[in-house]
């Protein structure tokens, strides 16, 4: 059984026009995906901005309500359940979020962002259990343990987009989404990062759905490759094959476009 089934996830949203906000259409961010996970696998979800990638991601993490479909998680469909049935799901499923700033409070410090779902899931821990959990996530994803005092400015963009990595960790998740989490970062600090998130699959046997528009990324990080267009999926391969012998040509598009340095 894959970790996630996704079947026929549907996730549109009204548009109402004139005075009485009349229903008249409809914008289809996902229309009819369906796409499995394997436990321990990276898939690669791929499109350029507005395909509707981001949005298949909230929608597994119930962060964006699915219009329709399933998303079976160990064979359980989470979509219809509330949000006190899902309460305890969330320490199997996390996101790391695009915007390594925007996600993380300004007024916290980063004790207080990371040991936040630590008080939520293991109310049983001490404040100096917690600290020690904090200490250790923050020397996993290679920063340093005095950090936890410092707030969200006192840190480089890449620096940052770690804090949001070990706040994921937290709860020892099984699954994560990865959404664009180098997207705003620089080049050298990117290869960092996709390394470290590597790094930490081998160590803790996570499994990733990574959200990018950039192939060239996207290579080096995933075992199976979903190209989306216009809130459908056009082509789904493993890596090697996408990048070797493209068979959509949105995904020959998509391709071309990716730099070619001597």
């Amino acid at each position: 059984m894959p970790l996630l089934e996704v079947q026929n996830l549907r996730v549109w949203f009204p548009v109402r026009t004139g005075v009485l906000r009349r229903h008249t259409d409809d914008v289809k961010a996902v229309d009819d995906v369906s796409f499995t996970v394997e436990a321990g696998t990276t898939v690669g979800l791929v499109g350029e901005s507005g395909s509707g990638k981001t949005t298949i991601g909230r929608a597994i993490l119930k962060l964006t309500p699915a219009t329709s479909g399933q998303a079976l998680l160990n064979g359980r469909d989470i979509l219809p359940l509330s949000e006190d049935e899902f309460r305890p799901l969330r320490r199997e499923v996390q996101m790391i979020f695009q915007d390594p700033f925007g996600s993380l409070n300004p007024r916290h410090t980063i004790f207080q962002i990371i040991s936040e779902a630590l008080e939520i899931h293991f109310p049983a821990l001490s404040r100096s259990q917690r600290e020690q959990r904090v200490a250790d996530l923050l020397k996993q994803v290679g920063l340093k343990p005095e950090m936890m005092h410092r707030y969200p400015h006192e840190f480089s963009g890449g620096q940052r987009q770690r804090i949001g990595i070990a706040r994921a960790l937290a709860v020892e998740p099984k699954f994560i989404v990865c959404d664009e989490p180098v997207s705003a970062l620089d080049v050298s600090v990117q290869a960092q990062i996709v390394n470290l998130l590597q790094d930490l699959q081998d160590q803790l046997g996570l499994t990733y759905l990574f959200i990018a528009h950039d192939l060239a990324v996207v290579e080096h990080i995933s075992d199976h490759v979903l190209v989306m267009h216009h809130g459908k999926i056009v082509e789904s391969a493993p890596a090697e094959q996408i990048y070797a012998a493209p068979q959509h040509d949105y995904t020959r598009k998509l391709l071309a476009a990716v730099p070619q340095f001597a």
